[in-house]
């Protein structure tokens, strides 16, 4: 669970600074560089969870955003914030850790399945963002892809090969999302997402 931060904190092409990640594999990297989530998702946690100390930095943010869903972000956006200008990549595919953090085992399936998965940007300019700092949208270059229409298609609609192939065209979209769904296009095996949900917490 992350907690506020004080001042100014220097945003890199691949992490905060000062911010450490256990999984370098899965978490970090130019296509993840900051982990954001919507505030306005909490108090439907707390509620469905009973969980009212289930509060802000519970999903391990790096940003915790005000006015924005998964309904209102596209892939590909383009957001100036403080110093920083940042793009829109994907949004997070859950996986068992927070899970295991808070001892609920169908966490991460729960978040999949509501939809309410939060997202990550790439970084394309560096520098200085603080708390408080506001969303400037400065490009949107695929309004038709939400990021509410990406997780429908990613998780709900794996049938439908032709919208998975459209969407897998999105030359902004992570590489990693664009080469799981080629895969299902190719009627490869897709990633086990039983593990991914629920891992060694089974």
């Amino acid at each position: 669970m992350k907690h506020p931060v004080k001042g100014k904190i220097w945003a890199g092409k691949t992490k905060l600074e000062g911010y450490g990640q256990a999984d370098l594999k899965h978490h970090d990297g130019l296509e993840k560089a900051l982990f954001v989530y919507p505030v306005s998702h909490y108090p439907f946690w707390q509620k469905t969870l009973q969980r009212p100390d289930f509060t802000i930095g519970a999903f391990g943010e790096n940003l915790a955003v005000l006015h924005l869903t998964e309904a209102d972000v596209c892939i590909g956006d383009v957001f100036q914030l403080g110093e920083v200008i940042v793009q829109m990549s994907q949004p997070r595919q859950p996986c068992w850790k927070p899970a295991r953090r808070w001892k609920i085992k169908e966490l991460s399936l729960k978040v999949q399945q509501q939809g309410r998965t939060g997202w990550y940007f790439r970084v394309l300019k560096e520098g200085y963002i603080q708390a408080g700092d506001h969303f400037q949208l400065l490009e949107r270059p695929y309004p038709e892809w939400s990021l509410s229409i990406c997780n429908d298609i990613m998780h709900n609609q794996k049938q439908n090969l032709e919208r998975s192939a459209r969407l897998a065209q999105c030359e902004l979209l992570a590489q990693s999302w664009r080469s799981t769904l080629n895969k299902r296009i190719r009627g490869e095996e897709e990633e086990n997402n039983r593990n991914r949900l629920v891992g060694p917490n089974e």
